[in-house]
């Protein structure tokens, strides 16, 4: 069976969710993970994607901030949420598809919004830097999360650190800009390790090519300088790794009118 999956922070799904379906139309991906969607469950746009043939959604959802949801076309055989550093603000949902989906292994999906921390790269000026170091610790001694021997895992999402120096425009530039600081790279490449997971991106892109996933807002033109970061990412467990049949990042939709400062990043697998 082939599964297509794709990641998105989305940065509020009511506002963009006409930049959603275009995307669906083009891609229709079996599940879509999105991050920040930026509204309570109540206000999710539910009607829309069943239109679109999206009948399955796990939600996660605070008013205004953060948030999480899975959308899919299989059905979960259960849904899960786990919060970090004693914190309810929406940052994980996980699913599992099994017979329901008509699998013949099950298969676990986790969909994670990391925090951003902020801007100032010292955890004792900057409670949002605290924060989100103690949420990496946290992803890597939640054993749980983690697969072992033949568990069929993946973990996505806005994971907001870019941790290879090619996952950024300029490695000597940005050592003390939150999201490419040594600390947060240890920690969150940590993490990785712990749980045995293979990065897809750079499982298939070599570390010496510059790859992005995110354009910042703040600047004029998004492609002048091509000045990006990955900051989204797609892990699998090892039971996985060799079923991987396609990976793309949608560069082209950072273009689109009223964008996501996040595009599409997209896996398909042979499960």
């Amino acid at each position: 069976m082939r599964l297509s999956l794709t990641t998105w922070n989305i940065n509020s799904v009511r506002l963009r969710i006409d930049l959603v379906a275009k995307f669906i139309k083009a891609v229709r991906p079996d599940v879509l993970c999105l991050q920040e969607t930026k509204c309570i469950d109540d206000a999710f746009p539910l009607k829309r994607f069943k239109r679109l043939g999206y009948e399955h959604v796990a939600l996660n959802g605070q008013k205004g901030y953060h948030g999480v949801a899975i959308i899919s076309k299989l059905p979960f055989d259960t849904t899960d949420v786990r919060t970090f550093c004693d914190k309810i603000d929406s940052r994980h949902i996980s699913v599992a598809f099994g017979e329901k989906a008509q699998l013949a292994s099950p298969m676990v999906l986790h969909n994670f919004y990391v925090p951003a921390g902020g801007d100032i790269p010292d955890p004792l000026e900057n409670p949002k830097f605290d924060h989100k170091l103690k949420f990496l610790d946290e992803m890597k001694t939640c054993e749980p999360l983690h697969p072992r021997g033949e568990d069929r895992h993946i973990l996505v999402g806005d994971l907001n650190v870019a941790p290879y120096e090619n996952d950024v425009w300029s490695h000597k530039q940005l050592l003390k800009v939150v999201s490419h600081t040594p600390i947060e790279c240890e920690k969150l490449l940590e993490a990785q390790a712990h749980g045995e997971w293979f990065d897809v991106a750079r499982e298939r892109i070599p570390q010496s090519e510059k790859v992005y996933t995110w354009w910042s807002y703040r600047a004029a033109d998004w492609t002048a300088g091509d000045r990006g970061r990955r900051l989204d990412h797609i892990w699998v467990s090892r039971a996985l790794k060799d079923r991987i049949s396609d990976f793309q990042i949608l560069r082209a939709a950072r273009g689109w009118e009223r964008p996501s400062d996040h595009v599409p990043v997209t896996v398909t697998l042979e499960v």
